[in-house]
């Protein structure tokens, strides 16, 4: 393939990001160490501009090691716990005596002005030609940064002699995140590493959460054409532009790294497998949030989906969206959010589904009758703290009552 036709595929995307709010220079791969597999001079920066005071005790407790230190902190405990969870909860460091922030997300209320100041200061880059292992010189095309860690990695392909497949290969057959005899590969590892890896060409975009060498499996990440597969044609461009100008932008890529993205674990606790939106579980879910908002209440909207889709999930997103959605004077719009299934075992995916996707415990409430009657179990959850409430169409009647008399 003509080198310099992947070249300009890759301006092109990179121009658009820092032509919309992302940090991008030529010469940033510099910057990058591959090591701790994190933008450095972004960690930092982040920190100085958000956590001023704690950056001063570290400071003060490490002198001229204060970079090195956090760096090397940060590293450890992305090891540990993952990357989403340290992108979401902070970590621990020697010398500061609370949590320190390694991004800030956008709250479901706008009140707290500290809060926005610190998501207006979210540090996102794109950095080309990532020189990003430890065993040779390999190059990744595009990576993505949040305030100085990784989220996600690019490989590029020209529809003009290659296509995504090749870019899928090159995952699989170049990327392996745990090459036999060596040592990890920081970037590619799951789930310390890139949160999504993106297989991109001008036509098509797949992607996966996991890396696993010539087994990875990738998912269509493609807008849809004509009720199939693939993508429309764009008179202004490439038809996956919308990864870029719509997935990509900063407040929508914000809110997936914040709010879509889940960690779903075994019953050791231990992280099995991320969970990132295919494009029409985006679409959709965001869709209902704005037809909610611009219809108000108390309207009805049907969702088709295929066989295989990830409708379990589509339902799970929107249920903890709406018990969450506020209006433009920041007014709630649901006290509760009742799911109904048709069938036992729909509703027993769908329980674990809203579990895994509760980002505070204790939301989620299932009625079994096990305990209490059903309808007082319901009574109990729609009168109390619990903002989504599942059950069945057979248990569904007692709901109804329950919330008439609310």
């Amino acid at each position: 393939m003509p080198l310099h036709t992947e070249i300009n595929f890759e301006s092109e995307i990179c121009e658009y990001l820092a032509a919309h709010g992302w940090q991008y220079a030529e010469r940033d791969a510099e910057h990058y160490n591959r090591e701790l597999a994190l933008f450095s001079p972004d960690v930092t920066e982040w920190v100085k501009a958000t956590q001023p005071k704690d950056l001063q005790a570290l400071i003060k407790n490490y002198g001229a090691q204060a970079e090195a230190t956090l760096l090397a902190q940060l590293r450890d405990q992305i090891n540990q716990r993952g990357t989403l969870d340290v992108l979401r909860h902070g970590i621990e460091v020697i010398g500061v005596s609370h949590s320190l922030k390694l991004a800030e997300f956008k709250p479901a209320l706008s009140m707290n002005a500290e809060i926005l100041a610190r998501y207006k200061a979210n540090r996102l880059r794109v950095v080309r030609q990532i020189h990003n292992s430890l065993h040779n010189e390999n190059c990744i095309d595009l990576v993505l940064f949040l305030n100085g860690i990784p989220v996600a990695t690019v490989e590029l392909k020209t529809d003009f002699t290659q296509s995504v497949k090749d870019a899928i290969d090159q995952y699989r057959f170049d990327r392996d995140p745990k090459p036999k005899g060596k040592s990890a590969e920081p970037l590619l590892s799951f789930p310390n590493g890139a949160l999504v890896h993106f297989a991109v060409s001008n036509s098509e975009v797949v992607m996966t959460t996991r890396l696993t060498g010539i087994s990875t499996q990738f998912l269509p990440f493609n807008q849809g054409h004509d009720g199939g597969k693939g993508n429309p044609p764009n008179p202004n461009g490439h038809q996956t532009a919308y990864l870029w100008e719509t997935v990509w932008e900063r407040e929508s890529w914000m809110e997936i790294l914040g709010r879509y993205l889940v960690n779903e674990r075994n019953e050791k606790k231990k992280i099995k497998s991320l969970v990132f939106p295919r494009y029409h579980q985006l679409d959709v879910t965001r869709k209902l949030q704005a037809a909610v908002l611009k219809d108000g209440t108390g309207s009805k909207y049907l969702i088709q989906h295929s066989a295989g889709s990830g409708k379990t999930k589509s339902i799970a997103w929107t249920a903890h969206f709406l018990a969450e959605l506020h209006d433009t004077k920041d007014h709630k719009l649901f006290d509760s959010v009742v799911v109904v299934s048709d069938r036992n075992v729909i509703d027993s995916q769908l329980q674990e589904a809203l579990f895994d996707f509760q980002r505070q415990k204790g939301v989620v409430a299932t009625i079994k009758g096990k305990s209490e009657s059903k309808s007082k179990e319901l009574a109990m959850a729609l009168s109390g703290d619990k903002k989504i409430v599942v059950c069945t169409i057979q248990t569904f009647p007692f709901a109804l009552q329950e919330v008439r008399r609310l």
